[in-house]
């Protein structure tokens, strides 16, 4: 085995607007599009806002996971913008596909996200260097996901 150890470097709250935009069902599954309109990022290394851009694009396939396709912009105290772009899973049952056509969501779900950082800021360019893992849930009753962020050493 490889040699490695998880570093907490941020916890990452993003509201999503109330209303998601749902494409429907297409040969690869249910496209669903939440925006962000916001967050906070708060942290021993990274502390800021989420900025009201971006978003996170479902694909919810037929087995009831979902495949996160999510872009967003933090702007951090000190006035440094960090892009992040990331994907991971949601497992919302074998029937989750059947439940979303109903209207028939869990209120929770657990996420687990592989974000990549992007950055010219002097001080936070390390965040180039790094993959990083997330653990996290979506909150569908306060329309919000938040994340653990670890940097994999």
């Amino acid at each position: 085995m490889h040699d490695y150890r998880l570093e907490y470097i941020f916890s990452y709250t993003a509201t999503l607007a109330n209303l998601p935009e749902v494409i429907g069902p297409l040969p690869e599954g249910i496209r669903v599009n939440y925006y962000h309109t916001g967050g906070h990022v708060e942290g021993p290394t990274v502390s800021g806002t989420v900025l009201p851009v971006g978003g996170d694009w479902l694909t919810l396939r037929k087995d009831g996971v979902g495949i996160l396709d999510v872009r967003a912009t933090m702007e951090t105290n000190d006035g440094a913008l960090v892009y992040t772009a990331y994907s991971g899973v949601v497992d919302i049952g074998e029937d989750g596909y059947g439940r979303f056509l109903r209207g028939d969501l869990p209120t929770v779900a657990q996420l687990r996200i592989v974000p990549r950082y992007y950055t010219t800021h002097p001080e936070y360019q390390w965040l180039n260097r790094v993959q990083c893992l997330g653990i996290g849930q979506s909150d569908l009753v306060r329309s919000q996901v938040s994340y653990d962020i670890y940097a994999i050493r």
